[in-house]
């Protein structure tokens, strides 16, 4: 995991429930929390663009449903601006599942645009990554 540029607004919230966009059998997940966020105490965090999360699979294959996995949030429809003064925004929600902490995704093809934040941060997540944006 490397640094991050932008300075991204937290679209998503512990309990929210996301879309996947690889082929890991995962179709639908809902976030239960935010790995690496310093927060104040009681506060629950939010997640953003390049954020890891876990979450707990609610639609998809048999031996995928009621797991709990790490993922990256890879596309949120939050408005976030970068560094040069753009805003960035997707049409939706989405995440990667990862196969373990250190961030090797699970899956081998991604569905969709992956933001440019997420792919520096997650090299691994990047090189499988067919369009970043």
């Amino acid at each position: 995991m490397k640094a991050i540029k932008a300075n991204v607004t937290n679209g998503l919230q512990v309990g929210s429930i996301v879309e996947t966009c690889d082929n890991s059998g995962a179709k639908i997940v809902k976030i239960t929390g935010v790995k690496r966020k310093k927060t104040v105490k009681g506060r629950v965090p939010g997640a953003g663009v390049g954020d890891m999360v876990v979450c707990a699979v609610k639609k998809g294959r048999p031996d995928m449903r009621k797991t709990v996995v790490f993922g990256v949030v890879v596309r949120q429809k939050k408005e976030y601006r970068r560094p040069d003064g753009t805003r960035v925004t997707f049409e939706d929600n989405a995440i990667v599942v990862l196969k373990d902490e250190k961030g090797n995704p699970k899956g081998t093809i991604f569905k969709g645009p992956i933001a440019k934040e997420a792919a520096s941060r997650w090299p691994a997540v990047a090189k499988v990554a067919n369009i970043i944006v």
